[in-house]
């Protein structure tokens, strides 16, 4: 009998033992799963993933940050639908026009050190632009604050001409060549000519190539190592497929225009300062932060209070400006002006950009808050204005 008992309380002990087991592991399971992917905002993940599952978009990657705290940071979708390989926090996209603050920051710099200012007209540091003529052949007056703003009147070159040139020095001189299609600062005219223009004036002042000068005054300062004109070949495998939408609801492969059939590897092509950047969500973010906090990164100025305060104030006057409504326009940025529409949800004052493939940042001073959007949907009906952006923005800013 008692050989039994001690039979029964060592099997009790068994499954006692066993149930704790069972228990610790699947608690550190459940915590090891959390850890895996912290701060993440389970709305924005499932409306983003809703969006992927609907076919809109192969993947999406969000930010929030108030000042340096991360609300949020997700990842959903493909970076390659093809081969099933997920989109990550650091996957590199294009980022198009999202590099016309990055330029719009390097010629504030040459500001601070008092190489330039934005009143200068163009022609005192590209002597080619004296050709530049408006309508009835009179000279056209362009400063260097018309480049960054749009309202400068350059035209655009040829399709199929406007990116292969290999250098910003080649692109200018043909730029010298266009007609201007209004006197300069009575009307806006989103401009790709006009921040190449100013991406020129930056060589020529500083004396180093543009994509120099963005990598060693900008990025590396900031610790973003993977924001570049030019990919290496560790990151090409890190680089998010584009695709654009067919008519029949399927996405399909698209080309990254601005490399005009040629390689993200390829140095030989200009480093345009109108959108040829790339970069990831969390290195752009750094670029957001330096503009939220005045210009400072980790205690070091990076650019003069004065500088962003001037970035981030409308230079635009009155003028209709930017593709949704509500909008002025600073230098090299889009400011909100009226909060409406798709920024509806953003303080006045708030200011970014967005790129041609769907991307965004939006700097909201008042809130002290940073909303990034990372994919790479080529045809979007108006890529300011996406569903996908309006849901993300809506959400965001419950946080």
């Amino acid at each position: 009998m008692k050989l039994i008992r001690a039979s029964r309380r060592q099997a009790i002990r068994l499954i006692l033992g066993i149930c704790f087991l069972t228990y610790a592991t699947s608690f550190a399971l459940i915590a090891q799963e959390k850890s895996v992917r912290p701060g993440v905002n389970a709305p924005i993940q499932q409306s983003m993933e809703s969006f992927v599952a609907r076919g809109e978009v192969a993947g999406v990657v969000t930010m929030v940050l108030a000042n340096n705290d991360t609300l949020h940071l997700g990842s959903v979708g493909f970076s390659d639908i093809a081969n099933q390989t997920p989109l990550n926090i650091d996957s590199i996209h294009w980022i198009a026009s999202m590099s016309k603050p990055v330029t719009a920051t390097c010629v504030m710099m040459l500001v601070d050190e008092g190489k330039l200012t934005l009143e200068d007209p163009i022609t005192k540091f590209l002597p080619e632009m004296a050709e530049l003529r408006v309508a009835g052949g009179q000279a056209a007056t362009i400063s260097i604050i018309q480049l960054l703003n749009h309202t400068s009147g350059m035209s655009e070159l040829p399709d199929g001409q406007q990116y292969n040139s290999s250098n910003l020095a080649i692109a200018a001189d043909k730029y010298a060549k266009l007609p201007v299609l209004f006197e300069p600062g009575s009307k806006w005219l989103y401009s790709q000519t006009s921040i190449n223009t100013a991406a020129r004036i930056v060589e020529v002042v500083s004396g180093a190539s543009f994509d120099s000068f963005v990598d060693e005054r900008l990025c590396k300062p900031l610790g973003m190592r993977d924001t570049t004109f030019y990919l290496d070949e560790e990151q090409q495998t890190r680089l998010a497929k584009s695709y654009a939408k067919s008519p029949e609801g399927l996405l399909k492969d698209a080309p990254i225009r601005l490399l005009a059939g040629k390689m993200p590897t390829d140095r030989d092509r200009m480093p345009a300062g109108n959108g040829g950047l790339f970069s990831t969500i969390q290195d752009y973010a750094r670029f957001c932060q330096m503009l939220l906090d005045d210009g400072k990164w980790q205690g070091k100025q990076i650019l003069s209070k004065e500088s962003v305060l001037r970035m981030r104030t409308p230079t635009t006057g009155e003028l209709k400006t930017g593709f949704t409504p509500g909008n002025a326009w600073g230098v090299g940025c889009c400011v909100v002006r009226n909060p409406e529409g798709v920024s509806q949800m953003l303080s006045s004052g708030s200011f970014g950009h967005g790129g041609a493939y769907g991307t965004q940042a939006w700097i909201d001073p008042v809130r002290k808050r940073t909303y990034l959007m990372m994919v790479q949907r080529a045809n979007f009906p108006n890529a300011d204005d996406s569903e996908l952006r309006k849901e993300f923005q809506r959400l965001a800013s419950d946080l």
